[in-house]
Order: structure tokens, then C-alpha cells, then sequence
């Protein structure tokens, strides 16, 4: 036991020292860093929606406020509420609202969504939206600016998540610090590496690389539906950016525990490319470094309780500036143990999902294992 303290000890001052930084937050876009209002002419917000009657008037309210001469294109994406009607009321210029057809066999219903808007868009730039997206006023310009100014092809942020229950504000932040873990934005954002990383909530594209990279075609039966557009936008010479920002928020709420297993099972195994190998090995890893120096502190030896609290600080450190950055206390580092164990637990129940033949299920759809 006193190795594997040690060893998980290591693993967190490894991560504090590895140059691409993935616990840090110093990718940041917001708004307010453009130069001037932008005029959005050239720009089509595209917005799937399937049954957002509950978010899409405060999401559309947004776009009314980011300046002159953006389009929308809603996407109903088969809705059996108000989605719709709420959109032609909330948003009476630059709309346009298209009756999805059912997803056709391949494809995630998602994606079919976009690809069904995007035939309908003819703009220079396209800004992929999720229905409960909120962008504060001039986000999109701030986006426009930063993909002009670096030649970038795609530029994606990774929104906001709801902070305001219990669950939501001991899960969300950490669902992020595990994200940039698995996809570090800097790896990313550099132009040599193959890693593709982006955020489906918010992602601002040229029309002239979607149609370079067939589109959503290409990524027709994605899960990780953002990381695969990126990566077909790597892989045909494009450039992207992500990073992290205030100014864009998720008002999806979350305000139970078995939120977050329904969000998280979604694609959990799918990261794994359903392997029991890896799921194995991830269950070692996670267990190694989130409990074994916290168990290392009450070790009879003084060696190895050295180890377990420089272990234990690194933990603590790598996940403060996620914390710091969201305006969380502190304390709720802590917690790290326990939060770890719920992902893991996630993890494994969507393994067991995908097992029994679900490969994921999303507002009543079920996408059978392959």
C-alpha cells in the first residue's frame, strides 16, 4: 500500500509540472474584447432544439442583444412543446424556423438537426448553439474578432455550467476540471498537435471549412459530437481554439443527483471507446491518485506521510484555479474523493448501459449499441 500512496502522490505532482498545464484556466475569451460593435451580417446562429420550451426564450433574448444583422435559424427538432411558438415570439427579426425531420438512420438526432439547418445557411461564419446557451451581449463579436485576428478556423467555448444547487455546485466545476484533463486546451489550441477539442454549446466556424470537412456528415454518429467536428477541422489543416468564458452560460439545470448521471452516462464510455481495458485502468488511476494519498496521511510511516501530504496539496492546488475561477470556496477541493467516486460511479453505469445494448439515450431518444 505505501507504493501505491506514493505513486499516487506522484501522479499530482507530475500533472502540476507538465508543461501544457491542463488544470489551468488561462484560456479566457470574453466579452467586451472585440473592437467595436461588429456587424454579424455574415454570421447564422444555428440552434437545434428538441423540447426547450424551458430555455429558449432566454437563450434567443441573448442573441437579440449581440448586434446588427445576425441571422437564426432554429431547428425544431420534432418538439412536442411550445419550442417553437415561444421562438417566433421572442425573437421577431433575422428568425427562421425549421420543422426537423426525423433522424435518419446513421445519424444522432443532433447532428441531423444541424445538418438540416446548415443546408439552409449561406453566411461566411456559422455559430453552432445549444437551445440553452445565454451569451451575454457582443459575445459573438468577441468570438468573430478572436477567429479573424488569430486565422483561426473554429472557435469554441466552454460554457458556463448552472451553479446553483447542491449537486450543481459540488459537480459542475469538477465536470469541467475533468474535461480539460482528458482534452487540455492547450494541447488543442496547438496548431501541431491532432487533438481535437471544442464544446458543442458554443462553437463559431467558416462555412468554407464545414464544407471542406463534409460538414456533419463526417461526424454523422458522433456522441462527442464537439471533439470530433474539432478533430475533422485539425485533420484538414484547420486551426481551433477553446477556452473558457463567463460570458457564456448554460441555464440546463441539474438540481439532483441523477442529473448529472443522465448528462455524464450520455457519453462517459463512449470517451473510453467502450474498452473494458481502459474503463479498468481509468478505475485504477482515479482510485490511485483521488484516495490513496488521503489514505497515505495516517500511514505508520513518516516517509510516506510526506509523500501522501505534498500528494494531497498538489490535489488540492491543481484544482483551485477551477474553483477560483467559477468563485467556489476553497473547501470544496476537499471533496475531491467523493466527487471522483460519483464520475467513476457514472462511468461505470454507463458502461453497464452500453453492455445491455443502450449505446446512449438523450430526450427520449435511445442510439442502439452498434
Amino acid at each position: 500500500m505505501e507504493f501505491l500512496v506514493v505513486a499516487g502522490s506522484l501522479l499530482w505532482v507530475a500533472l502540476i509540472l507538465v508543461p501544457w498545464r491542463p488544470w489551468s484556466t488561462r484560456e479566457r475569451l470574453e466579452s467586451g474584447c472585440e473592437r467595436g460593435e461588429q456587424d454579424l451580417s455574415d454570421v447564422t446562429a444555428l440552434v437545434p432544439a428538441r423540447n426547450e420550451a424551458a430555455v429558449i426564450e432566454r437563450t434567443l433574448s441573448a442573441l437579440a442583444n449581440q448586434g446588427p444583422g445576425l441571422q437564426v435559424i432554429l431547428v425544431d427538432d420534432q418538439s412536442s412543446d411550445d419550442t417553437a411558438s415561444l421562438a417566433l415570439s421572442t425573437l421577431s427579426t433575422g428568425l427562421r424556423v425549421f420543422k426537423g425531420e426525423p433522424p435518419r438512420p446513421g445519424w444522432t438526432g443532433k447532428l441531423w438537426a444541424l445538418e438540416q439547418g446548415w443546408r439552409n445557411t449561406k453566411s461566411e461564419l456559422v455559430l453552432l448553439m445549444d437551445a440553452d446557451i445565454e451569451l451575454a451581449p457582443r459575445m459573438i463579436g468577441a468570438l468573430k474578432q478572436k477567429l479573424i485576428d488569430e486565422e483561426l478556423d473554429l472557435v469554441s467555448i466552454m460554457a458556463r455550467l448552472r451553479m446553483e444547487s447542491f449537486w450543481e455546485k459540488l459537480l459542475a466545476p469538477a465536470f469541467i476540471y475533468f474535461f480539460k484533463l482528458l482534452y487540455p486546451f492547450s494541447v488543442g489550441n496547438n496548431p501541431s498537435s491532432r487533438l481535437g477539442v471544442a464544446a458543442g454549446g458554443c462553437i463559431l466556424v467558416r462555412s468554407e471549412t464545414l464544407r471542406r470537412t463534409g460538414a456533419f456528415l463526417s461526424v454523422r454518429d458522433a456522441l462527442i459530437d464537439d471533439c470530433s467536428l474539432a478533430g475533422s477541422v485539425k485533420n484538414s489543416g484547420g486551426r481551433t481554439w477553446i477556452g473558457l468564458s463567463h460570458s457564456v452560460r448554460s441555464h440546463r439545470p441539474y438540481p439532483r443527483l441523477s442529473s448529472f448521471f443522465e448528462m455524464v452516462e450520455r457519453t462517459a464510455f463512449t470517451q473510453l471507446r467502450y474498452s473494458l481495458w481502459l474503463l479498468l485502468a481509468t478505475t485504477f488511476i482515479m482510485v490511485l491518485a483521488f484516495w490513496f494519498p488521503w489514505i497515505g496521511l495516517v500511514a505508520s510511516s513518516l516517509v510516506v506521510r510526506r509523500f501522501a501530504l505534498v500528494g494531497v496539496c498538489a490535489m488540492l492546488a491543481a484544482y483551485w484555479p477551477t474553483l477560483r475561477y467559477y468563485r467556489r470556496s476553497v473547501l470544496w477541493a476537499l471533496m475531491l474523493p467523493f466527487i471522483a467516486a460519483l464520475y467513476l460511479l457514472m462511468t461505470w453505469s454507463s458502461a453497464l448501459r452500453y453492455w445491455r445494448g443502450e449505446r446512449s439515450e438523450w430526450k427520449g431518444r435511445v442510439y442502439a449499441r452498434n
